[in-house]
């Protein structure tokens, strides 16, 4: 079976959710090719065979579907945006090719068109406002109507209608011709009718004739006794829906502003050895395994590993946590973070599209093209409600003259209705919302995976937490070393250590620092005895030979130890400590504890897991005693102990059979096959390869806290989401029936409709002020 290859395009021109889906149909019409549209962002996501499409086919499909398209690099930018109906057929558009590799910059593609389109509106919409005020203030006051007035009012409307509204009819042209209907259908033939009926009405009617008056109406009902003209209404509704898509196309921006800054923030340039002399070079021409110079204020140019120095790295535009990390040799380190202090000498290891930013953005960028299932309900609606709505317009028309109205109530009845109706609202209601959680869910290191995962956010009500690592700082410490039969404490002590030394499993490094303390206070390595044969039995420990005795530090066996051994691990496990036994030659010669200290973090977290409703479980591979001394401390009741990794799975799908509805928490590594098996997986730590695949979230810090801030998040997104769709529904299903009964002017519709489109996109937009529970 082939594999498929992905891209992700540009598309520009789209006005409503009605133009996505005729994009999104016609790319899926190709022959192996799966594609979603995205019209909040602008941006279309395509799966293709490569035998079959090639990417610059795909681009001529959606060209000759009446859009523009360009090819987005792999590495993600801005979503794209619209440069108005018909792009490249007069109207400014952004130059076509792939966006530059690394971050979104000011002039990518995206940028462009979206600054051209803006252009674009805000000179039509100055023009439109210029000559429409005067037009509508003559038509709306009497006293100021003298003799002839109409005739000025039609001079000045006419070029609003022609070249103001140019974008709308346009659009409608070109959706004609491939026998679709848009919002900008129902623009265009209402403002049409509209400016057809007064030329109408000035020219064969008696709306030309000296002296003629107009009155300033709320409803649809005309109040003069000639003939009606409408040319304030064309006016107003061309000026009013250009400035909210101008409001429109500018809040598109802002609501990627977030992640837009995240990406901005990689280094430009990078100072790298190369023949033992330091070179400055482009970022994107560093290659792996180049090492590079960083010096103290400087951002770290690319992933990498220290080879020389020591400092502090400020990771939070990575992670959210404004503590700076202290990092020496061997530490990895990500590009874009700050070095603040010392000089560091760093290793390359990842750069470009693998590099950790990139991931983070393409991630982020991912889950804002994907629909939610709610989005997906919405389009279909929108599918089917234009040519719903010209019906309505027709009944309306046709209602109102069986009724006996007069021809000019009934067409403003009419045509309030195809202006009221448009849809553009219900297809900003979910994809504007979902654009700025996610991206100010980057902003503060929370990447949620796509709109899906919003509603399991919602339906949970258990959290399940690994202990080490997870609530606990993952790191052992030396807590107690005790010497059995003649065997004294320290020396125990020191022939474990000369064993561990070559281990590197967690409890080994605690008994070597412990060690490295009681022999020499530097933490020199000195007065540890030199060890041969080491070997490592999995799930048991490790042996090695000492000073000419074989030595093994492993798990106690109960069944073998002395009774005072017994005594010491008993005590140990009870106090939630861990207890290792060192043999020699056989014979049980010590007991030694380590403990993972609980983070102070964990504490808020579990009293914020409360408060949204989460009761939580602690799920460890630890014994007993250790889990229950965590649990006591964080004051968590439910504990699930000495359980593997394959166990843990068992024992999410268990919770879920009871008919929970389960997040779980954990590191992502040896957690991620119960990460997968939970409603909701959310991983912590360093954003692995691993964790990404398997969480719907990724933590790119280690505070439990940011997990309840994710689900906070998540459930504000998409509380903002149905609020929208609440609105949106609710507008057009209060509004049409209020039109229809001639009790709406046109041109009050075209202001309400314009403004419920930004509306919405500012409801979303107030997602941005999100703040953490615990800064």
């Amino acid at each position: 079976m082939t594999q498929l290859a992905h891209i992700d395009l540009g598309v520009t021109g789209m006005t409503c959710t009605s133009c996505s889906n005729r994009v999104e149909r016609k790319l899926n019409k190709l022959d192996g090719v799966t594609a979603t549209v995205n019209f909040a962002t602008e941006t279309a996501g395509v799966d293709y065979d490569p035998t079959l499409a090639a990417p610059d086919e795909l681009i001529s499909v959606v060209k000759k579907t009446g859009y523009g398209a360009f090819a987005l690099a792999d590495v993600p930018t801005t979503p794209a945006a619209s440069t108005g109906p018909g792009a490249g057929r007069g109207e400014p558009s952004a130059a076509e090719g792939s966006a530059p590799a690394g971050a979104a910059r000011a002039g990518d593609p995206a940028s462009q068109a979206r600054a051209a389109h803006a252009d674009y509106l805000k000179q039509h919409l100055i023009l439109a406002a210029v000559l429409t005020v005067p037009a509508a203030v003559l038509s709306m006051v009497p006293s100021l109507q003298f003799e002839h007035w109409q005739w000025l009012v039609f001079a000045l409307v006419s070029p609003v209608y022609f070249w103001a509204g140019w974008p709308f009819h346009r659009a409608t042209l070109t959706n004609l011709r491939h026998g679709t209907f848009t919002m900008d259908t129902l623009i265009s033939l209402g403002t049409t009718a509209a400016y057809a009926w007064s030329v109408w009405a000035l020219f064969l009617g008696t709306a030309g004739d000296p002296g003629m008056r107009m009155h300033m109406s709320i409803t649809a009902h005309a109040h003069s006794s000639g003939d009606e003209i409408y040319l304030e209404t064309v006016g107003v509704v061309i000026t009013f829906l250009l400035l909210g898509r101008w409001f429109e196309t500018r809040a598109k921006g802002k609501s990627s502003e977030a992640l837009r800054a995240l990406l901005e923030m990689g280094a430009s340039s990078a100072r790298v050895v190369r023949a033992d002399r330091e070179r400055e070079i482009p970022v994107d021409a560093l290659q792996i395994g180049d090492v590079v110079v960083v010096r103290s204020g400087e951002k770290i140019p690319a992933d990498g590993v220290v080879t020389s120095g020591a400092s502090a790295v400020d990771e939070s535009m990575l992670t959210g946590e404004s503590v700076p990390v202290e990092v020496a040799c061997g530490s990895p380190v990500t590009g874009a973070t700050l070095n603040t202090s010392g000089r560091l000498l760093v290793e390359v290891t990842r750069v470009g599209a693998d590099s950790t930013l990139a991931q983070l953005g393409r991630l982020v960028t991912e889950a804002q093209a994907k629909k939610a299932p709610v989005q997906r309900l919405v389009d279909r609606i929108t599918q089917w409600f234009v040519p719903a709505v010209l019906l309505a317009a027709v009944v309306t028309l046709v209602g109102h003259l069986a009724t006996g109205s007069a021809y000019a109530d009934s067409f403003a009845a009419a045509l309030a209705v195809l202006i009221i109706a448009c849809p553009c609202t219900l297809g900003l209601a979910t994809p504007t919302a979902l654009l700025v959680g996610t991206g100010r869910g980057a902003q503060l290191g929370l990447l949620i995976k796509g709109p899906e995962v919003l509603e399991s956010t919602r339906r949970a009500d258990t959290v399940v937490l690994d202990k080490t690592g997870t609530v606990t700082t993952g790191t052992m410490a030396l807590t107690g070393h005790h010497g059995c039969g003649a065997v004294a404490n320290d020396d125990a002590l020191l022939m474990a250590a000369a064993v561990e030394r070559g281990s590197e499993h967690p409890i080994g490094a605690a008994i070597v620092a412990g060690a490295q303390r009681l022999s020499h206070p530097s933490g020199s390595l000195d007065g540890i005895p030199a060890a041969t044969e080491f070997a490592s039995t999995p799930g048991r420990g490790v042996s090695a030979t000492v000073n000419g005795h074989e030595v093994a530090v492993s798990r106690p066996d109960r069944a073998s130890l002395p009774a005072s051994a017994a005594a010491l691990v008993d005590a140990a496990e009870q106090e939630g400590a861990t207890a290792v036994t060192v043999t020699i030659d056989s014979q049980v010669a010590g007991v030694l504890t380590v403990r993972d200290e609980v983070k102070g973090s964990s504490a808020e977290a579990i009293a914020a897991f409360r408060r949204l409703g989460l009761e939580p479980i602690l799920l460890t591979g630890d014994n007993e005693g250790a889990a229950q001394a965590v649990a006591r401390t964080l004051g968590i009741e439910r504990v699930i102990a000495r359980v593997l990794p394959e166990e843990k799975v068992e024992a999410v799908a268990s919770l879920r059979a009871e008919g929970r509805v389960v997040a779980m928490l954990g590191d992502g590594v040896n957690d991620a096959a119960a990460l997968a098996t939970a409603d909701l997986g959310i991983a912590m730590g360093a954003g692995s390869d691993v964790a990404i695949e398997a969480s719907d979230i990724t933590l790119m810090n280690s505070d439990p806290r940011s997990a309840a801030d994710a689900i906070r998040l998540s459930r504000r997104t998409l509380g903002t989401i149905k609020g929208n769709l609440f609105w949106a529904f609710a507008y057009n299903v209060a509004l049409i029936p209020v039109a229809a009964l001639g009790l709406l002017n046109p041109m009050f519709a075209g202001i309400a409709m314009a403004f419920s489109s930004v509306f919405v996109v500012n409801n979303s937009l107030r997602l941005r002020r999100f703040r953490s529970a615990f800064a």
